[in-house]
This record gives C-alpha cells, structure tokens and sequence, in this order.
C-alpha cells in the first residue's frame, strides 16, 4: 500500500481533518494532525444531514461509532403559508430519506476513530510549502516537521489550497443562510409542527427564499432520543438588516405559517448563526505531496448539504487510493481524478439550487406535487443529488 510507513501531515482538526486522518490511519500511514483550536469542537450543535447509505458504510467500515446518535427521517414535506392568512398548506411530499445528525457528535465519533493519530492542538499553521525531496513542510510556532503527504482540512480560506491555487477567491452568492437549533421541549404547544418533523424534515417556501427544519440528537448529556430542532433559512438581508437573530425572527413573522413562525421568532435559541453563503472550486483537489479536503477543496452552497458529506467522501477515496496506488504520489493523483470533478459538480449543484430558490423563487402558493416534481426535475437538470433522490 502507498501510505504504509509514509508521514501524513493534516492541516486542520474539524471533520475533514479526523475523517482524513481516519483514512491515514487504516490505510497505514502516520498521522499528525494540527489544530488551531486548544478547546474541544463537540459542543458545536448545529445540524447536518448525510445520506443514510454513507452514514451505513461509515459505520462498517470504522469512522463513525454505531452508538453515535442520529434522527433519521425518510420524507420531504413542502409548506407555505395560505395567502392573506397565517395557516399552512401543504402541497407536496417526497420520499427523501437523510440522516439527520449533530456537527458535534459527528466530530467527537470521528476524533475517537482517530485516536491513533499525534494530534496537536492550539499549534496553528502558519504556512505549508515544498520541503525540495518531494516532500512537504509544515510550519508552526514550534518549528517544522517534513511530510510525505500533507491534507489541508483547513477550511474555506486554507493555507494549504493556497500553494495549489494562490489566486482562488470565493464567490459571493448575495444572499445569506440564517442557521439555528432550538430545544423541542421549547416547542412543545407546537405539536402539529413537532409531529411531522418526527417523520420528515419540512422545507417552507416564501418570495425570495426558504426554510429547511429537521430534528436532530441534542449531545452532551441528553439521552439518545432527545432532540433539537435545527433550521437553515435562505434570504436576501436588506442593507440596513438589524442584527442576525432580529432579521431571522422577522422572517419567520413576516412569512412563515404561524405555528412555524412562532417556533423561530420566539423560541429560546440553544445556538443561531448567519453568514453570507459563497462558493469556490480548486482547479486540482490535489497534486503530490498535497492533497485538499472538505471545504478546503471547494465550498458549496449549503442548498446541497454536502459540507460535511464531501468530507467523509474525500476520506473514504483517499484511503482507498492509499491502498490500492503503487506510491504516495500515485494515490494522490488518483484522489484527483476522482474528487476533482465531483467538487465541480457539486458547486454547480448549489449554484443551480440557489437561483432556482432564493434568487428566482417560484410562486410557492402555486404550487402543487406535480408542478413541484417538475421544478425539480428542471432544476437538477440531469445531475443528482441525494436530497432529490425519487423525483425523476
């Protein structure tokens, strides 16, 4: 195998980094990771989804823990708000199985699997670059350290995607996404909007954008079927939009079904974020002795939920190309191949699904199964994604 004995250096400790260095690790390597972060990442709470065939193959194959909590769903539900009135309605309802989770119990699952890794933490990087062997230098403030194989996991604005594309910049989408969790037991008068979220997750259509609602484990100390109910709501912020949680709030009071809007606007939040969504793409996602991975490789627009799912992807074909490619630098080439063109894919992806829901909304209050089926049709315009898996 081309990993085995080799130096794997991974720049960066969130969910692209352990997944990479799970992947270094079962494929032979040594593995040392570097985290700018001197505090644990696990009481990050926010939600993801991951499509319940990649969560399985995880779970065989090592990465994930059986026992870590999930709240699997297998149905999408379509809401708007009835014109001139504060009810909802309905109007269509697909199978769509996810697997909803949480950001923090993922990362603590995968930490675990990579427990045989050295990890440093609070060591930032301060710059990546050729050793002249071929291989690759990681600095920090206590010095240097040369690598056969160094992963950048660092993120949007890594270091390490710098050496491979110095001039890539992202792309703002002129939108933002508001994102939170809220306690259910906060919602609990709400038992219409709570019971279908037992089942499905919802998204709600309004002019100029849309919500997405999916319960998912709560962590910490809470029992594996407690939940929190996490959001992400897509719109265009006014230029004099008050502060995150007051624009959010206003959203769901000026758009959402009441049941919804009052869950949103006046829930006691556990965790609320905004950020302006963006994208980029790395022309190569890797060339010897580096290697780009999660959002370092590219960023999409969350419409795809494939922040975390590219992650975990990137690391099951990296372990693979370790073990089956002859040298470090063959697996690294194949890794490019393969992951190249897919984070291509799924930037377009994102863009297609951003224009067709925030930027060019339909009229939610006219739509119907058959018109919303035919949207989606339209909208993947042949491409896939497993959020619109039964839609052809």
């Amino acid at each position: 195998m081309a990993a085995t004995g080799s130096r794997m250096g991974v720049v960066g400790g969130s969910i692209a980094g352990c997944a990479a260095a799970v992947a270094g690790i079962r494929a032979g390597a040594e593995v040392t990771v570097y985290e700018r972060s001197d505090g644990e990442l696990r009481g990050r709470g926010l939600g993801i989804v991951i499509p319940p065939p990649l969560h399985r193959r995880l779970v065989g194959t090592g990465y994930l823990d059986a026992a870590m909590p999930t709240a699997p769903v297998a149905t999408r539900v379509w809401l708007t708000r009835v014109p001139g009135e504060r009810s909802a309605r309905e109007f269509a309802r697909q199978p769509s199985a996810v697997t909803p989770c949480n950001w923090g119990l993922l990362w603590q699952s995968l930490r675990s699997a990579a427990s045989g890794a050295r990890h440093h933490r609070g060591l930032p990087v301060l710059s990546v670059g050729h050793d002249g062997d071929g291989g690759a230098l990681v600095r920090t403030a206590g010095g240097e350290e040369s690598y056969d194989i160094v992963v950048g996991a660092d993120g949007h604005g890594s270091l390490t995607r710098r050496v491979l594309a110095p001039d890539l910049r992202a792309s703002p989408a002129g939108y933002a996404v508001w994102r939170g969790t809220l306690p259910v037991d906060a919602s609990a008068e709400h038992l219409g909007a709570l019971q279908l979220l037992r089942t499905s997750w919802v998204t709600i259509g309004f002019p100029g954008g849309h919500g997405i609602f999916y319960l998912i484990p709560r962590g910490g100390d809470a029992g594996p079927d407690e939940r929190l109910l996490a959001y992400a709501i897509y719109a265009t912020p006014p230029e004099d939009a008050p502060d995150g949680a007051g624009h959010v709030r206003w959203l769901a009071d000026e758009h959402f079904p009441q049941e919804w809007a009052d869950i949103v606007a006046r829930g006691e939040h556990a965790a609320m974020t905004c950020h302006p969504v963006v994208d980029l793409h790395a022309p190569v996602a890797a060339d010897p002795p580096f290697l780009l991975a999660g959002d370092a490789a590219g960023v999409t627009r969350p419409h795809t939920a494939s922040g975390a799912v590219k992650a975990l992807q990137d690391a099951l074909c990296l372990e693979e190309a370790l073990r089956t490619s002859p040298t470090p630098a063959g697996a690294l080439r194949r890794y490019a191949r393969e992951r190249t063109p897919e984070g291509a894919r799924l930037v377009e992806l994102g863009r297609r699904l951003g224009r067709a829901q925030v930027e060019l909304t339909p009229d939610w209050a006219a739509m119907d199964q058959g018109s919303v089926d035919a949207w989606c049709r339209a909208t993947l315009a042949g491409t896939s994604s497993y959020l619109y898996a039964d839609t052809d």
